[in-house]
């Protein structure tokens, strides 16, 4: 597929401009082209949500990735402390509109309560931050207490692990090319034993699935 552009936007700004409400779509290295389906993430939380993400902490939760905050909101009007990081302006505007905790924070800089958290959420494909998943639940369990539990989003049987650089395209215009993975249902135990980490459960709902990972103890 041919891919025509009219000029260039950081990969920040292109999610600035997707949160705001401008469609934007992911395009592969084979070319294929799929939506971001952000105007989901800008919704209130689904059943699948809530099962998958809500209804199993029990604890003060950091929302990784969080996105304009459904997740961290439904979280706290539960009466459990949470706070989401993100990278988009756009996105923590709107998390704190709808009454989140939320700082724009890189996951690998400096997080208020590290070492403390007692749940850590990579959902909505955020295990794919860095296009280096081993790394990205390494410091997630660097952020949770000993004992305490990621909840990571994966994707199919069959998908295994995937490591690629891909674009963002909002309009006409695309962002350069960055590191991205993605770790299916079949990929996550390699990935958590790399890391240090094991798999604990996992979850399905519908079409999504998650697992749950804390430390191994050797």
């Amino acid at each position: 597929m041919t891919i025509t552009t009219l000029g260039h936007i950081d990969t920040a700004h292109a999610m600035d401009q997707a949160f705001a409400g401008a469609a934007c779509h992911f395009i592969f290295p084979n070319g294929t082209v799929r939506l971001l389906d952000v105007q989901q993430w800008r919704g209130e939380p689904d059943n699948d949500d809530i099962r998958l993400f809500v209804d199993p902490c029990r604890g003060a939760t950091l929302d990784i990735g969080c996105g304009p905050g459904r997740l961290a909101a439904a979280l706290s009007a539960k009466g459990i402390p949470a706070m989401g990081i993100d990278m988009s302006i756009e996105a923590i505007r709107q998390a704190r509109n709808r009454g989140a905790v939320a700082i724009r924070r890189d996951v690998f800089s400096t997080i208020p309560g590290e070492g403390r958290w007692d749940f850590a959420l990579l959902a909505d494909g955020n295990l794919g931050i860095g296009g280096d998943p081993v790394r990205l639940l390494r410091r997630a369990a660097d952020l949770v207490r000993p004992g305490g539990e990621i909840i990571a989003e994966v994707d199919p049987e069959g998908t295994g692990i995937i490591r690629e650089h891909v674009r963002l395209r909002v309009g006409a215009r695309v962002t350069a090319p960055f590191a991205w993975a993605s770790v299916g249902i079949d990929g996550i135990d390699a990935v958590a034993t790399a890391a240090g980490l094991v798999v604990v459960a996992t979850q399905s709902v519908g079409q999504r699935h998650t697992a749950s990972l804390r430390r191994a103890i050797w």
